[in-house]
């Protein structure tokens, strides 16, 4: 399915229930793999804003940021991130985002 079809697809859902969680995620993922950095960051905002749990949004929004060189902004919202996984029990993706960030740390102290 073509970019546009699915970010429609997409949309539409988040016009019927804006705090679908997994289409926000969705979007902002389409966005950020279409190199389109400021709709995704805006769009994983909405979703962790709404859904402060939603651990997978962090460790990707955080990867978009890295990709654009905005390193500092990558690490704050891995430690956000690694405080919703503490919260949430969710050791695979705190073990992801601690690593992330020590890498991070090694290129930009």
């Amino acid at each position: 399915m073509p970019l546009m079809d699915r970010v429609a697809m997409l949309n539409e859902i988040l016009e019927q229930n804006p705090n679908d969680a997994f289409a926000r995620y969705g979007l902002a993922m389409e966005f950020s793999n279409s190199g389109d950095v400021a709709s995704a960051l805006g769009e994983f905002q909405k979703l962790l804003a709404a859904h402060p749990d939603y651990t997978a949004g962090y460790f990707m929004a955080a990867q978009t940021l890295a990709k654009s060189n905005r390193a500092e902004e990558a690490k704050k919202m891995l430690s956000d991130g690694i405080v919703s996984a503490s919260r949430t029990g969710n050791a695979h993706a705190r073990s992801e985002m601690e690593a992330m960030l020590a890498e991070l740390e090694q290129v930009t102290p």
